[in-house]
């Protein structure tokens, strides 16, 4: 696997400094933000010389730009607010082969209004599910066009909100084009070792055959985020159920501040040295 960071934990509109962070921090692989070019993170426009300096940053500092993230609210209450963020998405995928990369990271949205990541009671309704399939059916015509894939990330907050519901996505939508970011901190709030190892190897079971991005974060006790190896999540259980399920991907930590990053590629580097090592005891 390779270590990955994301983009934005490091200041700065410019891709060349950005990524230099990336790399002295530790890290090969970076998932991107448009925000680290001065754009928003899914702007109206990318101007081909703007991807195309992201890529050159990339190859200058030995930095693999795996995904970039392309995060919406797929199930926004309003359908102009989805129809518009379906169309920056257009504008993302037209500019991925410029910036060197085939994946766009999603989340599968929220009928809150206000804020993306914040869960709702109408999530788990029938007409939350049929916006949803409408809204990746888009998604995906958008992907076959441009030749990416689409990653979605089961979270707590949202409509997919387990790696079951991930995979009934999957098979309800039959297209290649759909993988799964698998972060096993957003797959519960709060669990006993023993419940948190059940449920993240039996995410991974399931969605196995469609994991593009591995992503590394933490959870305390009492429930909240934290940078990786500062929290409750069992790292050997998941590194090594990843290897087990023949995943060899990037492997991308975010929730962290810059000055953390270097700490968490030290510790991710050794969790996967572990994990390896008890693979081949």
């Amino acid at each position: 696997m390779r270590l990955g960071i994301f983009a934005k934990s490091f200041e700065g509109s410019d891709p060349a400094h950005v990524l230099a962070a990336v790399r002295e921090a530790g890290f090969t692989a970076a998932q991107y933000n448009m925000a680290c070019s001065g754009l928003l993170a899914l702007p109206d426009r990318i101007e081909p010389a703007v991807a195309r300096a992201v890529a050159q940053a990339a190859s200058a500092q030995g930095v693999e730009i795996v995904a970039v993230s392309g995060t919406y609210n797929m199930i926004h209450p309003d359908p102009a607010v989805r129809a518009a963020g379906l169309a920056r998405l257009g504008v993302l995928a037209q500019a991925c082969a410029g910036l060197g990369t085939s994946l766009i990271t999603l989340c599968t949205g929220t009928r809150d209004a206000q804020d993306q990541w914040h869960g709702h009671p109408d999530n788990g309704s029938p007409a939350a599910w049929r916006d949803l399939l409408e809204a990746m059916e888009a998604a995906i015509r958008i992907a076959e066009t441009w030749d990416i894939t689409l990653g979605i990330e089961p979270e707590l907050a949202n409509v997919v909100d387990s790696a079951q519901r991930a995979r009934h996505l999957i098979d309800q939508l039959g297209s290649p084009r759909l993988r799964i970011v698998l972060d096993p901190a957003n797959l519960f709030e709060t669990a006993t070792p023993a419940e948190q190892r059940r449920i993240v190897a039996e995410a991974i079971d399931l969605l196995a055959d469609r994991i593009a991005l591995g992503h590394a974060k933490d959870r305390l006790a009492d429930g909240s985020f934290a940078a990786a190896g500062s929290g409750m999540l069992d790292y050997p259980n998941y590194l090594s159920c990843l290897a087990a399920a023949g995943f060899d991907g990037p492997l991308i930590t975010h929730g962290l501040t810059a000055a953390e990053a270097p700490r968490v590629a030290r510790f991710l580097a050794h969790a996967l040295s572990e994990s390896s090592h008890r693979a081949t005891a």
